[in-house]
């Protein structure tokens, strides 16, 4: 049985993705995973490929290990996995509850690296695996704190893997997109603390720039050539330079 794997399926960039992958693959199922069972369930009439729904909140470790036994009992080839659940917090960490804070780190990275780690048997060559990262991932971002550290993580750990998997043939691409309108601003944008923002994209953007360069084997995929620049920059700069130029734009001086 061929399937794709999409977690955070039931908005955002997670549910494009699942649009983008039932267009683009051949295959025998969809399996969805995000916390809300209705988003999830609509998905069925909106695929032409056959959609599990699993409602699963996978900062929870018994939902990672219910995903781990389902494919022990399944035993299917993923041919594709896409790690898209996640959230972030704005904010100053001393002045943010720290229980939230900490479930970044369990849904962006411990949840994400189990997904890739439990999935990893049941994928060959020419399979693939995309990770959602952000444009935090390449410096550190005062007041996106938790948040920024965690998609470092996630690029790092996606570039590495990748490297590891390249003699297996498969292949895993980071998604480092700006800023976009999805419903993670709801969660994370509670007051003005960040209050400028550059430039927008739509979570349709992104996946289809995404989806086009996982077809060229790339290894990261930056949408707009205004966020590939800044990245360029704040790799030459100072990163108190590019810190204090962040928190300038947001008002903290």
């Amino acid at each position: 049985m061929n399937i794709a794997v999409i977690t955070g399926a039931s908005s955002g960039m997670g549910r494009d993705f699942v649009k983008a992958i039932d267009k683009a693959y051949a295959l025998d199922e969809l399996w969805v995973i995000a916390r809300r069972s209705e988003r999830l369930e609509s998905l069925k009439s909106e695929c032409r490929t056959p959609v599990r729904a699993l409602d699963w909140d996978l900062s929870a470790p018994e939902n990672l290990h219910a995903y781990k036994a389902l494919l022990e009992s399944e035993q299917p080839n993923i041919r594709l996995l896409v790690n898209a659940a996640g959230y972030g917090l704005f904010g100053a960490c001393g002045e943010m509850d720290a229980d939230n804070q900490l479930g970044i780190v369990a849904l962006n990275d411990s949840a994400l690296s189990a997904m890739c780690l439990y999935s990893l048997p049941y994928m060959e060559r020419g399979d693939a695996i995309i990770n959602l990262g952000s444009n935090s991932s390449w410096q550190p971002v005062p007041y996106m704190t938790v948040y920024a550290a965690s998609k470092a993580y996630v690029l790092s750990f996606s570039r590495a893997l990748g490297r590891e998997l390249k003699t297996r043939g498969v292949h895993v691409m980071c998604v480092c997109p700006g800023w976009i309108k999805t419903e993670f601003f709801d969660r994370a944008k509670h007051d003005d603390t960040i209050r400028y923002f550059d430039r927008w994209y739509t979570s349709e953007q992104v996946v289809e720039r995404a989806m086009k360069d996982l077809k060229k084997k790339k290894t990261v995929s930056i949408l707009g050539l205004p966020v590939r620049m800044q990245v360029r920059l704040v790799k030459l700069l100072p990163v108190n330079m590019v810190m204090n130029t962040w928190c300038r734009q947001q008002g903290k001086e």
